[in-house]
């Protein structure tokens, strides 16, 4: 039967695709450092060639962000990833630390699950690709229902020279039926081992529910600072640079402008100067009820990506056409202030502070409202102010002097070059990395002994005289912690007046106290010994005197040692561990001999 079900064909094609991705994984997973490199080189340059037209077909297809742009994104996939990860270890001994004798081994997480926004279709999914292939891993795209044709012309370009650089067929593939029903099977699909979640915080949560290991990232709020010993005109262009890339379509781009009140006029000047429109509280108002309809958390479709002059004409504003950013004054942060929030696109909010320690505050306050572990930027000439903010805004990516959207992507800084960027704890991530091949790979560790383990066998003697509430003989009574308590207190049951310890009588009156407790015949532990004949020596002619009343494994080990015989009869105590002991040695000595009564003595 033919499916027709959306939802039903995504599904099975979800599952052909994780199928096809494992088998094709465990070969790649058998391939040599010098094979996995020369097809990730491969594929980069594919990927490096197409850069242009990957960005055209985003921007046609979604309408997001600009050609320009988009195309400097795929660049920093295809040549600054390649770059980062050149001459890193995935294959066999990764590291070696000789003085702690420890080797790491690098083992492929398998099949992942890679979520591409439709924000950043071509470029995640160029990313994405390159650090799974290198760490030895087949990848599944799941693209965003609004950009599936740009990301799937983009998996077929790397499947393309993947394959032709020798990598086996399906190690690269992508859902062209993509419904969130098959995004969900996908995730959940037993031959995945890791999902790369990028996209809406729902989308994130429900690869954390998944029930696998997943790499989510959380919304960006981020706050530029610019302290008062900052180059102002550098700082307001590395903003505006950051703010209007891709017309605000990355999640650590700037979201407020946050200085201290004496730059606070050079800050207004140099905005106007730059492009900057200011929103009188009327036009702050549309804007942000254009951006956030109805009290929205998430910002509205229509202006996600769109130049500011776009947004304006949206709200019903008219605007220079040189306009670059809209900027609202604020001095609040909350629901009730909705331009305090992550827009994407080209809209600021500006706030002033009276000092450093003001604007830490203030810039804490836009983080939790939105952007908790993401990024954050400040403006310094001060290495002390810059440092004491970094200590403690609560950000994981601190970006100094320049723009936080190219900064903490790697372009302007040296941090690792990424597009899923980790907001660690504070934002509900696992990590706070830029996320790389190290991140889609575990690690093997083989240690040597680096500390001698004694050796040591607890004598019999030693345990009897252990504490009683420690003591119990392996299998002796059948108990588990505790100890063995005689039915009644008679002299037998006393600890010796020496010594404290329980004579071999009590213990044996106490042994067959439990035994008759648990329906054990009386002589049953001795004629087990039966079952063993080889560890039993011949009867003896004449009774002997020294039958043991009561044997332990460290008994019959003494013996063994010594080379001497153990005697019993008919009613002695043999313990299970001593039973299993003996049967591979000649000391038990079977006897028709009765030891004396409870309460005689030995010698009697």
């Amino acid at each position: 039967m033919q499916l027709r079900d959306r939802d039903l064909i995504s599904i099975q094609e979800a599952r052909e695709l994780a199928a096809q991705a494992l088998i094709a994984q465990q070969k790649f997973a058998r391939f040599s450092q010098e094979k996995v490199d020369a097809i990730v080189e491969a594929v980069a340059k594919a990927a490096a060639a197409q850069a242009e037209t990957l960005a055209r077909a985003a921007v046609e297809e979604t309408g997001y962000g600009n050609v320009p742009d988009k195309i400097l994104k795929n660049r920093v996939g295809a040549i600054d990833v390649p770059n980062a990860i050149r001459g890193m270890r995935t294959v066999g001994i990764v590291n070696e630390d000789k003085g702690k004798k420890i080797l790491e081994v690098a083992v492929p997480v398998g099949v992942i699950c890679a979520i591409i926004p439709v924000t950043n279709p071509t470029s995640t999914a160029i990313y994405k690709t390159l650090i799974a292939l290198k760490a030895r891993n087949a990848i599944v795209l799941s693209p965003h229902p609004g950009a599936v044709r740009c990301i799937c012309q983009t998996a077929k370009l790397l499947a393309r020279a993947a394959a032709a650089a020798g990598a086996p067929e399906g190690i690269v593939t992508c859902m062209e039926r993509n419904t969130l029903a098959g995004t969900q099977e996908l995730m959940r699909a037993s031959e995945v081992g890791l999902i790369l979640a990028t996209g809406g915080t729902g989308l994130v949560r429900a690869a954390y529910s998944s029930g696998k290991p997943a790499y989510g990232v959380g919304p960006g709020n981020v706050p530029a600072f610019i302290e008062h010993t900052a180059n102002v005109h550098k700082a307001i262009a590395d903003i505006f640079a950051g703010k209007t890339f891709d017309y605000g379509t990355l999640c650590s781009s700037e979201q407020a402008i946050v200085m201290e009140e004496a730059v606070r006029d050079a800050a207004l000047d140099e905005c106007r100067k730059q492009g900057g429109y200011f929103l009188n509280e009327d036009e702050a108002r549309l804007v942000g009820e254009l951006i956030f309809p109805g009290g929205s958390h998430a910002p509205s479709a229509k202006v996600v990506g769109r130049p500011a002059t776009h947004v304006a004409e949206l709200a019903g504003i008219k605007v220079p056409p040189e306009t670059r950013v809209l900027i609202a004054r604020l001095s609040e942060v909350g629901r009730n202030v909705p331009l305090s929030g992550e827009k994407l696109c080209p809209v600021l909010g500006f706030y002033s502070v009276p000092n450093l320690a003001a604007g830490i505050d203030l810039c804490t306050q836009l983080l939790r409202f939105g952007g908790m572990g993401h990024t954050a930027s400040i403006h310094s000439q001060n290495d002390a102010a810059i440092r004491e903010y970094g200590l403690a805004i609560p950000a994981f990516r601190v970006c100094v002097n320049t723009a936080s959207t190219q900064g903490s992507v790697g372009y302007s800084t040296n941090l690792f070059p990424a597009m899923t960027l980790g907001c660690g704890a504070l934002g509900g991530n696992i990590t706070s990395d830029n996320i790389g091949p190290q991140h889609l790979m575990n690690l093997r560790r083989v240690a040597w002994e680096s500390r001698a383990v004694e050796h040591r066998t607890i004598a019999a003697a030693d345990r009897m005289n252990a504490p009683a509430a420690a003591k119990t003989d392996a299998g002796s009574t059948g108990t588990k912690g505790g100890t063995v308590k005689p039915a009644n207190s008679t002299p037998q049951s006393q600890p010796s007046s020496t010594t404290g310890i329980p004579d071999r009588a009590a213990i044996a009156h106490a042994v067959e106290h439990v035994m008759a407790h648990l329906g054990i015949a009386r002589g049953a532990a001795a004629s087990g010994v039966s079952a063993s004949p080889a560890a039993v020596a011949a009867k003896p002619t004449a009774p002997p005197t020294n039958v043991s009343p009561f044997v332990t494994e460290g008994d019959v080990r003494r013996a063994v040692t010594r080379g001497e015989k153990i005697f019993i009869g008919p009613k002695t105590i043999l313990t299970p561990s001593a039973r299993d002991v003996a049967g591979a040695e000649n000391v038990i000595v079977m006897t028709d001999y009765v030891p004396p009564a409870r309460g005689a003595s030995l010698s009697e």
